[in-house]
């Protein structure tokens, strides 16, 4: 369980860390949040690191599907855009794919 509260960690700061950028160069914003999205995403990169998994590349398929969430959730918060339904749908169905891919057996090849 306490993976996803990593997951939900690094996603904040990865959205933080890239919506500095977008900021910057989509809404004409200034440079200097450049230094606020580059620490972000450093903490992004730090706190993924304490997933519990075996191998890097499951951990960040499984948290695809927090990331998911919290977007829509930075997209309520912070844009002040209402998610629609089939959002959450897709939310709902990535986390459950992201659960799988944490949780679910694992078999050794024969």
């Amino acid at each position: 369980m306490l993976n996803y509260l990593w997951f939900f960690l690094a996603a904040l700061f990865e959205i933080a860390g890239c919506y500095a950028f977008w900021l910057w160069l989509r809404m004409g914003k200034s440079a200097w949040w450049i230094a606020p999205g580059l620490l972000s995403l450093t903490l992004f990169a730090l706190l993924l690191t304490r997933v519990e998994a075996a191998y890097a590349g499951r951990a960040y398929a499984a948290y695809g599907g927090i990331y998911i969430v919290a977007s829509l959730l930075w997209l309520g918060l912070v844009e002040r855009t209402r998610p629609l339904a089939s959002d959450w749908l897709g939310a709902a169905l990535c986390v459950l794919g992201a659960t799988v891919i944490l949780l679910g057996p694992r078999f050794s090849p024969s």
